[in-house]
């Protein structure tokens, strides 16, 4: 079994870091592009020792004598058989070199996904407790009909680029103190394209797509709320360059209802009780969303008493069923009695046998904090 602490020059007590760093230093000293293909073998073999000294599990197992690495080796290239451009990729966020741009992965392409488009729309109360279907408008890039997505004015094609000759990259030799070091980056010509449209298509200035207003029907299921996005693939901008269509979301928001305020599934509302029925009980209608429905006040009934009105709420989003709606009883106390109501509460208060305190039949300014002030007048 290969000695990995060897051949990374390390000791078998390094720690992590110490192993990292001793695995960056030589993967820069013996990288092909740096020492040539002639350090390949030994790159190798770094590359290997670091698979398993970098990984605490396998270290463990290499520790009690056994190659986690089995018959893989290092023809694979590196650490669990990624190349040497992932390798690099990872430690130095290149594509293939430390010391370069990133690795050759040919001429880019005209063609893009079309980008996502949002849009919001309103709805009420109603139609977030039902669902609805609403039409939104949105501008959105589609197709070009005069070139369908080539770029190009009709008769022409794209040209291939003489600078980089259709590759998409410019390499350079340039000095580093290791040496002469390889490096590419995207052709200034054709922009990385390896190919120039040199007769762009004038309706869509060369992009493959146009802009116009679109009519677009949503259904809009029950339960959203406001912030609720709705996904319609396939429906956003057309690409560049013939590129498939992004996705269009429809956010909603929901406008507040005067009688009505919602709490997730639920509904409630404020229904105004008479203190007489509050006192006898009565059968009141109260106004929902689903049109009247009774209401039983109980004999003895308190301000502030809830009564569930079960599957009266808002329909559960991508579920079965709807919420309730809670409905609190506000009792009313008149402040508008004349003398002849006013004196049928003091007999039903003689006949409760509660006690009437006087100062509720004072006149306005008479009452118990008015003679406590008159009494202390004279101290």
């Amino acid at each position: 079994m290969n000695d990995y602490y060897a051949t990374l020059g390390v000791s078998r007590d390094a720690s992590e870091a110490e192993i990292k760093k001793a695995y960056r230093k030589l993967a820069r000293e013996l990288h092909p592009d740096v020492a040539g293909p002639e350090a390949g073998d030994r790159f190798k073999d770094v590359a290997a020792a670091y698979e398993v000294l970098g990984n605490a599990d396998k270290r463990a197992q290499y520790d009690r004598g056994v190659d986690p690495r089995g018959s893989r080796g290092g023809a694979q290239g590196g650490p669990q058989g990624f190349g040497f451009e992932d390798i690099f990729e990872q430690f130095f966020g290149g594509g293939g070199s430390p010391f370069g741009g990133a690795a050759q992965r040919g001429p880019a392409s005209r063609t893009q996904r079309g980008g996502d488009t949002l849009v919001q729309t309103a709805v009420s109360l109603e139609e977030a407790v039902f669902g609805v279907t609403r039409k939104v408008e949105v501008d959105l890039a589609d197709l070009c009909s005069t070139c369908q997505g080539s770029c190009c004015a009709p008769g022409t094609s794209p040209q291939q680029c003489r600078q980089c000759n259709g590759s998409g990259m410019i390499q350079r030799t340039a000095r580093s103190l290791l040496g002469p070091v390889m490096t590419q980056s995207p052709c200034p010509g054709c922009g990385g394209y390896g190919t120039i449209i040199a007769s762009p298509c004038g309706d869509c200035s060369g992009q493959g797509r146009t802009h116009s207003r679109h009519t677009v029907s949503v259904d809009i299921p029950a339960g959203v709320e406001t912030g609720t996005r709705i996904r319609l693939a396939g429906a956003g901008d057309a690409g560049t360059g013939g590129g498939p269509k992004g996705d269009l979301y429809v956010e909603i928001r929901e406008k507040a209802h005067p009688t009505f305020e919602r709490r997730g599934d639920d509904l409630h509302c404020t229904l105004e009780v008479p203190m007489t029925a509050a006192a006898l009980g009565a059968d009141m209608t109260v106004e929902t969303l689903d049109g009247e429905q009774k209401v039983e006040i109980r004999p003895g009934t308190h301000a502030g008493t809830t009564v569930r009105l079960k599957g009266l709420g808002v329909g559960r989003l991508q579920r079965h069923g709807r919420g309730d709606l809670f409905v609190q009883l506000d009792v009313h106390t008149p402040t508008d009695m004349d003398d002849e109501q006013r004196e049928l509460l003091r007999k039903l208060a003689e006949l409760r046998d509660e006690e009437m305190p006087a100062a509720s039949l004072a006149p306005i300014g008479g009452g118990v904090f008015s003679r406590l002030k008159d009494a202390f007048k004279g101290r």
